[in-house]
């Protein structure tokens, strides 16, 4: 890579965190955005909307125009939700470098294909290179520049170190591996887990059913990484286990947070985006066509489409037949 300028696509959470962080590794960097008075407010250092009460620092080169924001970039973070990637590239791809590498920061599968992200972009940009940037983050955290550890993966294994090394400082550290599909399993399935332990406790089931819960969750985790193909030492490191931990433990991912009021029965319209319900279904389904058994993931896309209640699941998961923990 030449080294020019890297260009976030994305003005949330996670896209201006992710844009503060590579600005704080000494990178140029822009961002591009849907809304030019979030643009505005960005490089003026404040996003308001997504990461309010934060007061960064100025420097991001912040658009409305994608042809602007693109122009000299030959390293895209991908930051949009996972279900608007096919979009995004493709109003994208007329932008592209010859040279651009694109960096998928969203997590989870395409609903309508059951795809994984670098397949997409495989698809739509087939001539450019993509890695995974993964890992246990909170926009906040990386946004105020709390120390923070993520994984970028990709098949060239010296890409993703390259990559890792160009995004690194002391509060943001990235580690690097060439299992892009492990990374990519393990974003995806922990979003839909952490749905089922927020509802786990906003049902009142107690903190002994959610440690179950994610414990057997990520057991049902390592099986459909298996069968793409995830390495096991993947699934254990930060964009498995490590973000499993942190997604469902606390009321500040959005997905937990989802979970958190299904469990309590509130309104559920105007929550903020969780990935995790979009993925619920395609993992369940590709679950089933392959013969994983992974009765969690079946269960949270039940509830999810109204098919099943959490006590309902609940009974179903505790009556499945017993057999050795280790099956």
């Amino acid at each position: 890579m030449s080294g020019r300028r890297i260009c976030v696509l994305g003005g949330g959470a996670w896209g201006t965190a992710l844009a503060l962080a590579t600005l704080r590794a000494g990178q140029p960097v822009s961002l591009w955005t849907r809304d030019a008075d979030a643009a505005r407010s960005i490089a003026a250092g404040r996003n308001p909307d997504y990461l309010p009460g934060i007061d960064f620092e100025t420097g991001i080169d912040a658009h409305a125009e994608l042809g602007r924001s693109m122009q000299g970039a030959d390293c895209i973070l991908v930051a949009t939700p996972a279900q608007a990637l096919r979009q995004v590239l493709g109003a994208a791809r007329p932008f592209l470098a010859d040279d651009a590498t694109l960096v998928l920061c969203a997590k989870g599968i395409e609903s309508a294909t059951g795809k994984l992200l670098s397949a997409i972009a495989a698809e739509i940009c087939p001539s450019h290179r993509s890695a995974t940037l993964s890992g246990p983050s909170f926009a906040t955290d990386v946004a105020r520049g709390l120390p923070t550890a993520v994984v970028v993966a990709a098949t060239d294994e010296s890409l993703a170190a390259e990559l890792a090394a160009r995004f690194s400082t002391g509060q943001f550290r990235c580690y690097s591996t060439d299992d892009q599909i492990g990374v990519e399993i393990g974003g995806a399935l922990k979003n839909i887990f952490a749905i089922a332990a927020g509802a786990t406790i906003g049902a009142g089931l107690g903190a002994s059913a959610q440690a179950a819960l994610v414990t057997r969750g990520f057991v049902e985790l390592r099986r459909v990484g298996a069968a793409f193909g995830a390495r096991p030492e993947t699934l254990m490191g930060l964009s498995g286990l490590g973000d499993l931990l942190l997604t469902c433990s606390s009321a500040q991912s959005r997905n937990f947070g989802y979970g958190l009021a299904l469990g309590h029965g509130d309104d559920l319209s105007r929550r903020p985006l969780a990935e995790g319900v979009a993925t619920a279904g395609i993992a369940a389904r590709i679950a089933a066509d392959r013969a994983i058994a992974a009765p969690i993931l079946s269960a949270v896309a039940l509830i999810l489409d109204g098919e099943m209640t959490i006590q309902q699941a609940v009974e179903s998961l505790m009556s499945r037949p017993l057999r050795s923990e280790a099956e």
